[in-house]
């Protein structure tokens, strides 16, 4: 056994020799390998069971040992993930897992959904609120030059939402998934539309009510506890926003969802769908362990596809794509300050959530930022319209409304 275990130590010694940067290692009993002063990641090794963790690893075994404690990582989180690069093989963690039973997220009920979203968003409030931007925006934010700081990219994607979908005053807007309400107050506020958000988070309806009523939007905004298949038909919208919710609705339900959305939407109306989406055709999702870590930690019951199942879903379901953007550089760049924000709030974090919390949340938002500068996911923003006749019959025939300051 100590003959093992000594292999075992020789080779985590090898792979963390070849690493770019300067690291440190502890193990159980004190001992000290390599690394000093100068070390940019320190790993302390919790017992003889963290070796097996470093001998073989995946990305995702590295995150559910930092997580369960098995392991302690110090250090910047973007020279973290850089020596869990050096350490894992590529193939390992961006090829596609085709045929996974992890990825049978298709069991989408209303009831395990709702559970999962607030598994997700119920976590606290506060926490969101330490590094989020002051609109508690969850999601992409849209740098239109690199200097901006996240709360005017925030703003500025806002904007581009709202251009996109050409809102103008007295519209009705529903947003699908509204969050804590950045985009319906935004909208409501800066647009003149009248809008209504769903959530299944309670948290955020509650953080939401409380904003409507700060800004004085009663009877323009309206929020509401609801499933986006509950939405009652009888009021169609003339435009449909739908934010970083769509990943939850899972492969199967693309054909409904998109059907209900055609179905809320008047003729001539717009829908803007703006979600992450895997890199990889025919993606079941990513290898070396992420997927389960993901569904096991963060997001029980996501699902990702390609944008073209996206596009395919929505014009089967009988709506005209006008106008696709890719945003991956801006999710990796939103990510890394979401994680620069919360590692410099830390103390606070752990006293809102508990320590493992806040390993969960800076490795899995640490670990979607190297996987969209990886190119292993992106986000994609595809607007579609309810045709009259077929066609959109008033869209513009440039872009000059969406990028105009």
């Amino acid at each position: 056994m100590a003959m093992l275990e000594g292999k075992v130590i020789e080779e985590v010694k090898r792979r963390l020799g070849g690493a770019d940067i300067p690291v440190s290692l502890q193990f159980w009993n004190g001992q000290r390998y390599a690394g000093g002063a100068d070390a940019l990641v320190s790993i302390r090794l919790n017992g003889p069971h963290a070796l097996a963790r470093l001998a073989k690893p995946t990305l995702g075994s590295l995150a559910r040992a930092y997580v369960e404690q098995d392991i302690d990582i110090e250090g910047a989180a973007r020279h973290i993930l850089q020596l869990g690069d050096h350490l894992c093989p590529a193939d390992a963690s961006c090829r596609d897992r085709k045929g996974s039973a992890a990825w049978q997220w298709w069991r989408h009920t209303r009831a395990r959904d709702r559970k999962n979203i607030q598994y997700h968003y119920d976590v606290s409030n506060d926490f969101y609120g330490l590094w989020l931007d002051q609109r508690r925006v969850y999601s992409c934010a849209y740098f239109r030059t690199p200097d901006l700081d996240l709360d005017a990219a925030q703003e500025a994607k806002l904007d581009h939402i709202c251009r996109k979908l050409a809102l103008k005053p007295g519209e009705t807007l529903l947003d699908i998934g509204c969050g804590w309400g950045g985009l319906i107050l935004h909208a409501a506020g800066n647009y003149g539309v009248r809008a209504l958000g769903i959530t299944l988070s309670d948290n955020q309806r509650d953080y939401a009510l409380e904003q409507v009523v700060r800004r004085e939007l009663q009877g323009r905004v309206e929020v509401r506890l609801m499933d986006y298949r509950e939405v009652p038909e009888e009021g169609c919208y003339d435009k449909i926003a739908s934010v970083g919710m769509f990943e939850h609705v899972g492969r199967r339900n693309l054909g409904e969802y998109f059907a209900k959305i055609r179905r809320l939407l008047k003729p001539g109306g717009l829908v803007m769908n703006h979600g992450i989406t895997s890199a990889a055709l025919d993606s079941r999702g990513l290898a070396g362990g992420i997927s389960e870590f993901v569904d096991d930690y963060v997001f029980p019951g996501g699902e990702l596809v390609h944008a073209s199942e996206v596009v395919r879903a929505a014009a089967s379901a009988g709506l005209e794509c006008l106008d696709c953007e890719n945003l991956r550089p801006h999710y990796g760049k939103t990510l890394w300050h979401w994680v620069e924000r919360l590692e410099a709030r830390q103390d606070e974090a752990r006293r809102l959530i508990g320590e493992q919390k806040y390993r969960i949340w800076r490795i899995y938002m640490a670990g979607s930022a190297h996987a969209f500068e990886r190119g292993w996911l992106e986000l994609w923003q595809v607007l579609a319209g309810k045709g009259v006749g077929g066609v959109q019959p008033q869209y513009p025939y440039s872009r000059d409304h969406v990028y105009c300051a």
